[in-house]
């Protein structure tokens, strides 16, 4: 059945207005008007002045399907980006899925961290948890003549990696590994980054109910008990993989960014940096490994 009748003759400026009518209730006047626009986008390939010059243009009967398919999904709360297909990250469009999380604007802010304070070129970057490859795909384009390598134990996630990585023509190496059985050659990275798993088990019942339903709880949380466990990991391999000098950057929870800050000093890193996001909360770690 049919929310918007196809048989209508609707007009592009009909058909966006009604669907943001549709979805106020559920997201909010801004993100309705938002998502609408997207998803115009996606179908139409219109940036928002090109929505405003069609306004009066008839839309056709698979427009109006479309839509309704994507509107009947996103009334059950499924994201907009895995209803699409697609996310926008670093200038980038991402192919992503359930399989992948939906990249977020604060780690973009991480990507633009290490594009500034890393100027030179030649470096070697590991990305750990590379999920829709989103860090590593970014890094590899705006860092010059870089050679990446990503890893992650779900082969589901680096399938999707490897098709940005193609579609972007972004050269990285992709393995499939665990983190907690990855032992790299000493010495043999600039850089280590990682957005791993932060949440805390008992910060679910404060999550909104369409990243708790749809996005992939083993790329979100850790047991209460052990919240730095990927952390400490990614420390103790970065003491033998990383250059000396290297350095390591990491997505953190501000829950726990004290507490990371010490282990990182605990294992002997230096210049150890919390840094706030746009937002003014805790979001970034830096660390040195010293030099010998």
């Amino acid at each position: 059945m049919f929310h918007f009748d196809k048989d209508r003759e609707w007009k592009v400026g009909e058909l966006l207005r009604a669907l943001q009518r549709e979805l106020l209730p559920e997201y909010g006047e801004g993100e309705a008007r938002a998502m609408s626009r997207l998803i115009f986008h996606h179908l139409k390939g219109w940036n928002a002045t090109e929505l405003i010059i069609n306004e009066d243009r008839p839309v056709s009967e698979y427009v109006v399907e479309k839509v309704n398919e994507i509107l009947k999904r996103l009334l059950t709360g499924e994201p907009l980006q895995y209803v699409l297909g697609e996310a926008r990250f670093y200038g980038m469009d991402l192919k992503v899925s359930p399989a992948v999380l939906i990249p977020r604007p604060e780690t973009e802010e991480l990507v633009d961290l290490i594009v500034h304070e890393n100027p030179g070129q030649d470096l070697r970057v590991l990305d750990v948890g590379t999920g829709s490859g989103a860090i590593a795909i970014a890094l590899s384009r705006n860092l010059p003549f870089s050679q990446v390598t990503a890893i992650d134990i779900s082969s589901d996630a680096l399938r999707i990696a490897r098709e940005n990585a193609s579609a972007l023509h972004a050269r990285i190496n992709f393995l499939h590994e665990d983190v907690f059985r990855y032992e790299p050659a000493a010495e043999s990275f600039d850089i280590i980054v990682s957005n791993p798993p932060y949440i805390a088990e008992s910060e679910k019942k404060d999550m909104e109910r369409n990243v708790l339903e749809h996005e992939p709880a083993q790329a979100l949380f850790v047991s209460d008990s052990e919240p730095l466990i990927y952390y400490s990991r990614i420390a103790e391999i970065g003491r033998n993989a990383l250059l000396p000098g290297g350095r390591l950057y990491f997505e953190i929870n501000p829950l726990f960014a004290d507490d990371l800050r010490k282990m990182l000093e605990s294992e002997g890193y230096v210049d150890v940096r919390i840094i706030d996001d746009i937002s003014h909360r805790p979001r970034f770690a830096a660390a040195v490994r010293p030099e010998k």
